[in-house]
C-alpha cells in the first residue's frame, strides 16, 4: 500500500544529531516550568503541550505575573511571552546547547524574570551540563517540522483514545525527559513500589508510577531504539501480559522494552493508518485491562 503523504517520512538516522539538540533544548525549557510550576501529582505540571504550531509550556507562575516559552516550528523561533506584555524571541538556528541556555535565560532575564535551574540533563547517558554542552549543536528546520506535524497528528488519536475513559487518565502531553508524547489511564489502584529506570532518580519514577497504569505514545526513535514507533506498555506488567493478541497484525511485544510498538514506517503503510494507530492503542490498553481485572464497566465510556 502507499505510504500517506500526510504522515512524512521520519527517517531517525538522517536527524538523529538534531533530535538530540532539540530533545536538549526542551529540557531546558522543561526544567524552567518545572522550577516554577506547583508540584501535581505523577509530575503532571511539567510536560510540554502540543500547539499549532509547535510547543508549549502553557501558562508558568511568575510572581504576581505568568509567562509562557513556545517553540515555534513553522516560523522556527523561540517565544517567551508574559502577562504584563512582555515579550521576548530569538530564531532557532544551527547552535549549541550552551548558547541556546544562555540565550534563554538572557531573555528571561530582560524580562525581570529569575529563574535557577538545575542544569543536568534527565533519561539520557552521560550527561552533559547545559552551560557546558558545545558538543549538541544541530537544527534541520525540514525534520523538525516534520516531527511535529506528526506529533499534531498523533495527539487527535490521543485525545479520541482519551475520550473513551471515564476514569483517571492523565491529559496528552509531551514528556521533555524521555521526548515522547503519551497519554495514560489509572486503574484507581495503588501499584508496587518501582523499581526504577535507567538515568532517572529513583524519586522520579516511585511518583510517576504511583499508582497502576496502562501508558501509550509516540516517540522518535531516540533513546537507542533507531526508529520513530508508538509504544504501549502497563505498570505493573500483569501475567502473560506480552503474549496477548493486539492489532494491527505488524504490531509486536518487544521484550528489550518490555513493552508493545508499532513501527511509525508500518503504520504509514496500513490502508487506514490512523484506525492503525487507534487500534494498537485500544488492543493493548484492553489486553492490560482485562489481565490485571480493571473494573472496566466503571471506567470506561460506552
Amino acid at each position: 500500500m502507499p505510504e500517506h503523504e500526510h504522515w512524512p517520512n521520519l527517517p531517525f538516522l538522517e536527524w538523529q544529531d538534531t533530535c538530540a539538540t532539540v530533545h536538549l533544548w526542551t529540557q531546558v525549557i522543561g526544567k524552567i516550568r518545572l522550577a516554577q510550576a506547583p508540584a501535581v501529582n505523577h509530575w503532571w505540571q511539567t510536560p510540554l503541550y502540543l500547539t499549532s504550531r509547535g510547543l508549549t509550556t502553557s501558562p508558568i507562575p511568575y510572581g504576581t505575573r505568568t509567562f509562557q516559552i513556545d517553540l515555534d516550528f513553522v516560523d522556527h523561533a523561540l517565544q517567551i511571552n508574559a502577562s504584563n506584555g512582555g515579550r521576548e524571541s530569538f530564531p532557532l538556528t544551527p547552535c549549541a546547547v550552551a548558547e541556546f541556555y544562555q540565550q534563554i535565560m538572557g531573555k528571561l532575564e530582560s524580562l525581570g524574570i529569575l529563574v535557577q535551574i538545575w542544569t543536568v540533563p534527565v533519561e539520557i547517558p552521560d550527561p552533559i551540563r547545559f552551560e557546558e554542552d558545545f558538543v549538541h549543536a544541530s537544527y534541520q528546520p525540514e525534520y523538525v517540522q516534520r516531527f511535529w506535524r506528526i506529533l499534531a497528528r498523533v495527539e487527535q488519536i490521543l485525545m479520541k483514545f482519551r475520550s473513551r475513559f471515564v476514569g483517571k487518565v492523565s491529559p496528552v502531553h509531551f514528556f521533555w525527559g524521555s521526548f515522547d508524547l503519551a497519554v495514560t489511564r489509572f486503574s484507581g489502584r495503588a501499584a508496587p513500589r518501582h523499581p526504577g529506570a535507567p538515568h532517572v532518580a529513583d524519586f522520579i519514577t516511585h511518583e510517576a508510577y504511583s499508582h497502576e497504569v496502562s501508558s501509550c505514545g509516540f516517540w522518535p526513535g531516540n533513546g537507542g531504539f533507531g526508529k520513530p514507533a508508538f509504544y504501549s506498555y502497563a505498570y505493573p506488567p500483569p501475567a502473560s501480559f506480552q503474549d496477548a493478541a493486539v492489532s494491527p497484525d505488524s504490531a509486536y511485544f518487544s521484550r528489550d522494552l518490555g513493552e508493545f510498538v508499532l513501527n511509525y514506517d508500518d503504520m504509514r503503510r496500513e490502508p487506514e493508518p490512523e484506525n492503525a494507530a487507534l487500534d494498537f492503542f485500544q488492543t493493548t490498553y484492553e489486553a492490560a485491562a482485562e489481565l490485571a481485572h480493571w473494573n472496566r464497566s466503571r471506567l470506561e465510556r460506552t
